[in-house]
């Protein structure tokens, strides 16, 4: 069976930066692969392209520009937010709040969105959330392990269940 559309993939993969003689930025082996939902756009379009077609067994790798990954930084992305928003309970804490530190905010949507700090000032906190590989070419490799077709359920909830089955 190969890859595409509403097909459930399960792969392992090493994602480097540049190409393959890149730093190592992530790797997912056999003890906990990748599995994935084809076709609901839940990943990368250019990353989806380069695996569809390949079946069980096959080998990939591939590039991605920085526009075909996560595109480039953006200055719309770094945001000056009031300080009131971080604090707890009244209290603001340095500690959570410090520059350097990656916290998961919302967007207006409810959607989960990391920001990693850049300044904390006296009534506001500036932060970047421009995704961390943003401006970086990307190398891909691994295998496929697994290719079969989604179930109804995962059609309708729109992304892969674990053995086929919804863990949450």
């Amino acid at each position: 069976m190969k890859a595409g559309n509403n097909k459930v993939v399960t792969m392992t993969y090493t994602l480097r930066l540049n190409d393959e003689n890149g730093k190592i930025i992530q790797q997912v082996d056999e003890s906990r692969p990748f599995v994935q939902l084809f076709g609901v756009g839940a990943l990368l379009p250019a990353f989806e392209k380069n695996i569809n077609g390949l079946e069980a067994g096959d080998t990939f790798g591939f590039q991605l520009s920085a526009e075909e990954g996560y595109g480039n930084p953006s200055d719309e992305a770094i945001l000056k937010l009031d300080k009131k928003i971080f604090e707890i309970d009244g209290k603001f804490d340095p500690e959570m709040v410090a520059v350097g530190k990656t916290i998961t905010m919302q967007d207006n949507q409810g959607n989960p969105l990391d920001g990693k700090v850049l300044a904390v000032e006296d009534d506001s906190v500036i932060m970047d959330f421009n995704h961390p590989l943003a401006g970086e070419n990307l190398y891909f490799s691994g295998t496929v392990l697994d290719v079969r077709d989604a179930t109804e359920e995962e059609l309708a909830h729109g992304h892969a269940h674990a053995g086929g089955h919804h863990h949450e």
